[in-house]
């Protein structure tokens, strides 16, 4: 619906204005807010969740190693067993 009223052509524009205003303001903010956050991570020398799966795996892949090493160097530890002695025969 057109209004000839020029008014409330004005007010249109000038709300249209403030909303697309208020989005920028909003966006500023927003990428404003994310990099205080990345900078304080920083400083708390904090890891991303990425870097810390990565390194999750290859400790548990690390272990795995570790285990199957100690696995296979157990059996060459174990003392070998001594000969039993033979009892000398009575009699002889």
């Amino acid at each position: 619906m057109q209004t000839q009223n020029p008014f409330l052509d004005e007010m249109a524009k000038l709300t249209n204005a403030a909303m697309g205003l208020a989005q920028s303001a909003g966006e500023e903010a927003r990428a404003a807010f994310r990099a205080q956050a990345d900078r304080m991570a920083a400083e708390l020398d904090l890891i991303r969740r990425e870097d810390f799966d990565a390194l999750k795996a290859e400790v548990a892949a690390l272990r795995a190693e570790v285990a199957e090493l100690k696995a296979a160097q157990a059996p060459a530890k174990a003392p070998a067993k001594p000969a039993a002695k033979k009892s000398p025969k009575a009699g002889a």
